[in-house]
């Protein structure tokens, strides 16, 4: 069983291209079905039927979650049972078209419905707050500052700003090339203070990080390697506290802002889509249904009849 499913990442990650993040899902996500059915006395693709499938989303459905007290109620979300399914589907719709198995079960499974969880921003008010540099200067802190600014300037994913590298940045043009998504790369302007945060790191900061192992990358960690996306997080995270931010603030965020704060001051969508590197306008819609609750909001506050 354990072989189809690596057939599969491999046609993932050379045909299709996905992120190295997304073929690690799919892995976790199959890997969970497999151990589940060779308790089950399954050990081929081929002996599983449309009720053993029905079985394993009910087990998971049922089951107590990692990490949580016995006496916990809390069970698998409805987003995680819908990343479950979509997997499984993904799998045989591939091993149907490469005639891998004789049939594909998971056509009938259906996905539950996904509820939109609209973007959450940060306010003006705290990017100021979370853009303030701090003092004194270290090269640790103007590589904070200058993974703030970009984030926010550029509305780069995580991925997007650990894999930066030296050759991308063009920050006298004002721009940086980007690879995202499934290896596609887009052009992204800069803005003039995160070109100023980035050459003043590069200048003062970077050249103390660096260690003969160092990489090409643009930010490097203290010990002068690449971020790995839990350590990029953190630092963001320690950085939030320290600027006096209450709220639960993720890398992300920035990203929110970014097309968040573009759209309330009248970019237009289609731009905000190519400079997030969306690949369908309906990705990006969801930033006018936080545009339109600002704007009720405004409203009710403003209007003298409300």
């Amino acid at each position: 069983m354990n072989q189809l499913v690596e057939d599969f990442l491999q046609y993932l990650r050379h045909e299709r291209g996905q992120a190295e993040h997304t073929q690690r899902t799919y892995a976790a996500l199959l890997n969970k079905f497999v151990v589940w059915a060779e308790k089950q006395g399954i050990s081929d693709w081929k002996s599983v039927e449309f009720p053993h499938l029905m079985a394993f989303l009910q087990h998971e459905r049922e089951r107590a979650l990692a990490n949580e007290p016995k006496e916990s109620a809390r069970r698998l979300s409805s987003e995680s049972l819908y990343l479950e399914i979509a997997a499984l589907r993904a799998l045989y719709r591939f091993a149907e078209t490469e005639k891998l198995l004789p049939a594909n079960v998971a056509e009938n499974l259906s996905l539950p419905r996904r509820w939109k969880r609209l973007p959450k921003a940060l306010t003006n008010q705290e990017i100021d707050q979370l853009l303030t540099p701090e003092t004194p200067e270290m090269p640790a802190n103007l590589c904070d500052q200058a993974i703030l600014e970009l984030a926010y300037a550029s509305g780069l994913r995580l991925a997007e700003l650990r894999n930066a590298r030296l050759e991308h940045l063009h920050l006298d043009a004002g721009f940086i090339n980007v690879v995202g998504k499934g290896n596609k790369e887009r052009v992204v302007p800069v803005g003039s203070k995160a070109v100023a945060a980035l050459e003043r790191y590069l200048a003062v900061g970077r050249p103390k990080l660096v260690t003969p192992r160092s990489t090409a990358n643009v930010f490097l960690t203290r010990r002068g390697t690449a971020f790995a996306p839990v350590t990029l997080w953190l630092r963001v995270k320690q950085r939030v506290r320290r600027a006096g931010i209450p709220r639960n603030v993720t890398p992300h965020m920035l990203r929110h802002s970014f097309a968040t704060h573009l759209l309330d001051h009248g970019a237009d969508l289609r731009v905000i889509q190519e400079l997030l590197g969306h690949a369908s306008i309906s990705t990006t819609e969801v930033y006018t249904h936080v545009a339109a609750t600002r704007l009720r909001d405004v409203h009710r506050k403003y209007h003298p009849r409300p």
